[in-house]
């Protein structure tokens, strides 16, 4: 099979917990895309060491929104995808976003948690559909993006929190999103360390505070 023109980047920062389990998922794409871009933030365990015997790595400056934009200028493909280190896309999620997104400029996935109970299936019902009624996405969904849309758009602001969500809302302004309804698998981790109802609550409060214009580095020391 010939490589699909799309360039994966991803995010890393000591992830050593999980990084047997990462290298094996990008392994398997490896040979139907552009190029795999990890972008290490610093790490101070042997994250980078054990992703670069397999890939490409490179460094950036600690922070999701500057490391996704390290990797998007080392990217060859058309489209970029922006995958976090705990989620799991894979090949046929590349086959769905070029049958059915190949007339738009960026959009996302589905997103399914990894973890059982009615809780978890509600709010990732709430997440899809609010995500397909507004247009924002979250980086749990897999943004992909036509990588000449995403350089107009100067890429990721360099906020600590909310990159995200800011990245939609000026996106949305010139091309409405592909909302695909496949499903990425993502960790609940979150929500099971702290509880679901403390952390819908917490989300829901830093997006009510981020439209009413709270600084993202204010918000970062609340989500922390």
């Amino acid at each position: 099979m010939s490589a699909f023109n799309v360039s994966v980047i991803v995010p890393v920062y000591n992830e050593s917990a999980q990084v047997q389990a990462l290298i094996q998922r990008l392994h398997v794409l490896q040979e139907d895309v552009q190029d795999i871009i990890v972008v290490d933030g610093g790490s101070s365990d042997n994250t980078a060491q054990k992703l670069s015997k397999h890939f490409t790595v490179i460094s950036s400056e600690k922070g999701r929104a500057n490391q996704m934009n390290a990797g998007a200028k080392h990217a060859k493909g058309t489209w970029l995808v922006f995958v976090h280190a705990d989620t799991q896309f894979g090949v046929s999620h590349l086959k769905c976003l070029i049958e059915h997104a190949s007339m738009h400029q960026w959009g996302r996935f589905n997103v399914r948690l990894d973890a059982q109970g009615l809780s978890f299936r509600i709010i990732e019902w709430f997440i899809n559909q609010r995500s397909r009624i507004t247009g924002i996405a979250t980086g749990d969904q897999c943004i992909f993006v036509r990588k000449r849309f995403f350089d107009s758009l100067s890429g990721f602001a360099n906020i600590p929190l909310m990159e995200d969500v800011d990245f939609s809302k000026r996106a949305k302004k010139a091309s409405k999103p592909k909302c695909l309804s496949k499903k990425v698998v993502t960790s609940a981790r979150r929500w099971q360390t702290y509880g679901v109802v403390r952390t819908v609550f917490l989300m829901w409060k830093l997006r009510w505070l981020f439209w009413l214009g709270t600084p993202a580095d204010k918000l970062a020391k609340l989500y922390r």
